[in-house]
Order: C-alpha cells, then structure tokens, then sequence
C-alpha cells in the first residue's frame, strides 16, 4: 500500500443486494477491518427487519465491518424484500445519490468499493444502477452546495469498481451459464488491482455462509459456490479485482488496495 501497514485506509462498500459485499469484496474489507481501518457498508436493497438484512449484519461482523447501512429499497426482481417501497431502480436520480452522499459524509471513506459499470458477471439491473448512483454520489460528496442537508462535505480519494477480468472466469463461467446468468468479464488489461485474499478466506467464506436463504438455494452464487469442492471455491474466491476511478486531483496520492 502507498501508506503504513498501521494506517490502511478507510473503505465504504456501496453494493445493491446482501451478499454483494461479501462475494466480491469480502476479502478486502476483512482485510481492512483487520488492519483497524474504519470499513463499512451500504446496501441498497431489502429492509430492516427482513430476512436477508439478518443475514447481512451477520455476514459483515464476521468481516469485522461495522453494522451496515441499508437503503431500504426493493429488489428488481424480488418486490417483498422492501414492502410499500420503489424498486431501487425506479427511485429518483437525485433521491438516490443524495442518499449514498449522506452515507459517505457520514462515514468518510477514503475509498469507495462498488460495482462496476456492467453490473459484475451477471449484470443485474440492481448492481448496475448502484454503479451510477455511487460514482455520482462520491463526486457530489464533496461538494458543499450539494445535498447540504446530508452533512459536511468529505470527498473520497477514490473508487474501485470490483470486477472479473477474462482472464479469471475459467472456473466459475461455466457454472454460471448453467445457471443460465450471464458471464460479463471485462478485458485484463482493465484491471488496476489484483487483491490475493486468501489469508482472509475464512472471514470471507464464514460472511458468504452468512448468507443463509443463498447458500441453501442451488442458482444464487453462494449455493453454486457452497456445492464446489474446497480447492475450487478458493481458486473461485482467492483473488479480487477492481477497476480504479480516480476523484481527486493528480497532486494528490491516490490510496491503493494492494500492498
């Protein structure tokens, strides 16, 4: 990293669905929290008190995160998950990103994780969304004469955008596909960190199986993982990858996930 072992920098997650933060960025943001970064998430699906939101604030203790924001708004394609609430990409642009702006104000991340613009491998509309939501909220974050009403200005030094180069879907692709979900792999070349998680597979796999209704179904990722063999869901699960906007002049050092 561009900066003491002793100082990692501090992370928010900003991902659609519980289990989005572990699959893609648990590795990292157990990592993180290890180290005694402040690390937190966000996610913009389901409400509190249902079922999956359990599950979420299970998953991220055992990252060591601090408890998880929620948004509270329905899933794309699952309307109970957020009763007498919009489908998060029905809501209002602006609702939207004045919403992710208070969450960064509040946490003052110096990075932001979150999905990149092809919604991940199987570009759910959902992930798709919190993309543009989330870059537009972490510029606005800092500007004061935006959203003043979502606290004081914090501008983060940058975003990461996670993602799966070609390079690294020969073993997950084709279960996908028999899952018939798409496969949305973006060029390697594209990749600007290659995180190697693997010290901090059991606080990411433990926060996976916290996912409980996921695991036990057999199409969700957690269920296709939960059925592989050990060796294989490591491969699977071992390495993550990002893409890496940049928010802040070039004067300044940008933060780095790799060490």
């Amino acid at each position: 990293m561009s900066r003491a072992a002793t100082t990692p920098p501090s992370l928010l997650a900003v991902f659609a669905h519980p289990d989005d933060e572990s699959l893609v960025s648990g590795g990292v943001l157990a990592r993180h929290a290890a180290a005694g970064a402040r690390t937190a998430v966000l996610t913009a699906t389901w409400s509190p008190g249902t079922y999956r939101a359990a599950e979420l604030a299970d998953a991220v203790r055992a990252l060591g995160a601090e408890p998880p924001h929620l948004l509270g708004y329905a899933d794309d394609r699952v309307p109970d998950s957020a009763p007498g609430q919009p489908r998060w990409c029905d809501v209002p642009l602006d609702e939207a990103v004045a919403r992710v702006v208070a969450v960064i104000r509040a946490t003052r991340p110096e990075i932001v994780l979150t999905h990149d613009a092809y919604g991940g491998l199987t570009g759910h509309p959902d992930h798709r969304r919190t993309h543009r939501v989330t870059l537009l909220a972490a510029a606005a974050a800092g500007l004061g004469h935006l959203h003043p009403e979502a606290g004081e200005p914090w501008q983060p030094s940058a975003v990461y955008l996670a993602t799966h180069p070609d390079t690294a879907v020969t073993d997950l692709g084709p279960l996908l596909t028999r899952a018939r979900k798409s496969v949305l792999a973006v060029p390697h070349d594209q990749v600007s960190a290659v995180v190697d998680v693997r010290p901090w597979l059991d606080r990411k796999w433990a926060a996976i199986l916290a996912h409980r209704s996921q695991v036990e179904r057999e199409r969700p990722l957690p269920g296709i993982l939960a059925r592989l063999p050990t060796e294989t869901r490591h491969r699977i699960i071992g390495t993550e990858y990002y893409m890496r906007a940049v928010l802040t002049p070039a004067s300044r050092p940008l933060p780095d996930l790799t060490p």
